[in-house]
């Protein structure tokens, strides 16, 4: 599973210090390549011991995906038009 290399989302339930901390993310929606993990409450959860992977992918246009699974070599999660996005995402 591809790792969670850096993370923009500090409000993120997930996030600290800007690394993922949830064992596994899911990635996409109907619209856009958005972190659907993404969880902005006040306390910090996950594996702090841990760092985030992608599941799931279900952007299938992606050039990186492979039957909803994602083969890039590593993510970055971030801002794209103030959603909470997978910047690696590329249309194939």
């Amino acid at each position: 599973m591809p790792v969670v290399n850096r993370c923009a989302a500090e409000s993120c339930a997930y996030n600290r210090d800007q690394a993922c901390h949830a064992l596994a993310i899911t990635v996409g929606d109907a619209r856009s390549a958005q972190c659907d993990t993404f969880y902005d409450v006040a306390f910090k959860g996950g594996d702090p011991a841990s760092v985030g992977h992608v599941g799931a992918c279900k952007m299938a246009e992606c050039q990186h995906n492979v039957n909803l699974e994602c083969q890039a070599a590593g993510i970055v999660v971030g801002y794209q038009h103030n959603e909470v996005d997978c910047l690696t995402y590329q249309p194939a």
